[in-house]
């Protein structure tokens, strides 16, 4: 695999997308391809730029054994040159990140990644935000985002 970059985006970069940063980077480093790619997370807003992860994203991420160490930033103009993929958590943040000029060729729904077949027909087309929700949200969040990481691991290792 030739050095591929993936960025995760949602709206704060606190939750989900520091959460699919960490469980992405933990899949790549068991299958040993971490070292050949580039993968961080941005948030569409800045509302939350230079403070850690959510503390329930760091605990659910703790409590599955998935080291997270993140600190929060806002998407800027030259992401869209530095990363080969922009993947969205849903489609509000594909909206925001096209309206600061995220080319559509790199700009990826994070649940199309996702299996769609068996027992994961019904799986759903975004992740949702679990910032005012309940604890339990954000176990629900990772539990989606495992299945999309490796799907977007597999798709990049050409699988």
């Amino acid at each position: 695999m030739r050095q591929k970059s993936v960025l995760f985006v949602c709206l704060g970069n606190i939750c989900r997308s520091p959460m699919a940063e960490a469980v992405f980077i933990d899949l790549a480093t068991k299958r040993g391809v971490r070292e050949k790619l580039e993968i961080d997370s941005c948030g569409t807003g800045g509302w939350h730029a230079g403070e850690g992860a959510d503390r329930r994203t760091v605990a659910v991420c703790r409590r599955r054994g998935v080291p997270i160490s993140h600190v929060a930033r806002q998407v800027e103009a030259a992401d869209f040159r530095t990363y080969d993929l922009i993947v969205a958590m849903d489609r509000s943040n594909m909206a925001n990140l096209r309206a600061v000029g995220c080319p559509d060729d790199k700009l990826r729904l994070m649940m199309e990644f996702a299996r769609r077949d068996g027992a994961d027909a019904g799986a759903a087309s975004e992740v949702p935000d679990p910032y005012y929700d309940r604890d339990e949200m954000f176990d629900r969040v990772f539990d989606m985002l495992v299945p999309a990481c490796e799907g977007l691991l597999a798709e990049m290792e050409g699988k």
